[in-house]
């Protein structure tokens, strides 16, 4: 079995990407890795020694635990592969996970609340290098939070993305590398009606051309809408409880699956039926994943108690003297 490095890294990559997951972050960590094994002169798998890993992880400082602990992962799940291709005979390193203690809760929107971003984000006007700032800043966001897309997936539609026919929306390229059909409702087939409407009166609509552009050719910038997103919740200063973080654009997805959860309780239908329909929803792979999202709100919390008391109720009425 070939001892080389870079080699193994190449065999590693592939394997998780024929998984189907696009690992880009975790290819450039492993690159920063062969980097700096190449400045000590090491080539081989077997040449990664406990020090030398330890050099590494401290190199690479991260004063957040997610961050560190992704680093963390990322060299342990490398060299637990490679265990088991039985290119290394066991593990040389076992790295510790540092305990996130600063971790914060992720700001829902109340309706009111994503009312107002969706008003304020509709009334942002044009600028030289973008033309339609308003309409399309507004659709990007209604659909992070109506239909709980990440901002990539909703940034990265093009117009043979919408069958408006059937109501769905054609995500490729999600998490994972997985695609996915999103239903949606009127309210939101309205707004991409429109969308679709201004994007095929422009000369360059082709029919696989960017659904939300400015210069027509690119997909609007995942970092642009982020970044417009924070300018707008901070300037409409929405109230953020204690322990919870200010308003990011990934909140709105939150709120959505947030949202759907109260929904249920409030209309008699058993959650956990479904949750494997969210998890699908959304993108996830499992829905351990979609847990991740399902943040105890007072109003989720009083439901859900509301929902115990009726079905505990039976029991108590016995037990009563």
């Amino acid at each position: 079995m070939n001892g080389n490095l870079a080699t193994a890294v190449a065999d590693f990559l592939a394997y998780k990407r024929a998984l189907g997951r696009k690992y880009l972050s975790e290819e450039a960590t492993l690159h920063l890795l062969l980097a700096f094994a190449e400045q000590h002169a090491v080539t081989d798998l077997a040449d990664l020694t406990p020090r030398l890993l330890d050099e590494f992880v401290a190199s690479r400082p991260r004063h957040r635990a997610r961050s560190f602990n992704h680093l963390i992962g990322v060299l342990g799940s490398f060299l637990d592969w490679a265990v088991s291709q039985q290119r290394l005979d066991a593990s040389p390193w076992h790295g510790t996970r540092r305990r996130d203690t600063d971790r914060r809760l992720p700001f829902l929107f109340e309706p009111a609340q994503a009312r107002q971003l969706l008003e304020a984000a509709a009334a942002l006007p044009d600028n030289p290098r973008a033309t339609g700032r308003g309409p399309t800043y507004h659709a990007i966001f209604a659909l992070c939070y109506g239909l709980g897309l990440r901002v990539g997936e909703a940034c990265g539609l093009h117009l043979d993305d919408i069958d408006t026919d059937r109501q769905l929306l054609i995500v490729h390229g999600g998490k994972f590398g997985k695609s996915r059909l999103v239903p949606f409702g009127p309210r939101i087939g309205e707004l991409l009606a429109l969308q679709l409407e201004r994007r095929r009166g422009e000369d360059r609509a082709e029919p696989g051309a960017p659904l939300f552009t400015f210069d027509g050719r690119h997909c609007v910038h995942t970092g642009s809408a982020s970044e417009t997103f924070s300018r707008l919740a901070a300037g409409l200063a929405f109230p953020v409880p204690e322990g919870t973080t200010a308003p990011r654009l990934h909140c709105l997805r939150h709120s959505f699956a947030v949202g759907c959860l109260l929904r249920w309780y409030r209309e008699g239908v058993d959650p956990s039926a479904r949750l494997f329909q969210l998890s699908t929803f959304m993108g996830h792979v499992n829905p351990s994943s979609t847990a991740v999202y399902l943040t105890i709100t007072p109003d989720l919390f009083s439901e859900a108690s509301h929902r115990f008391e009726a079905y505990a109720e039976p029991a108590w009425l016995e037990t009563e003297p």
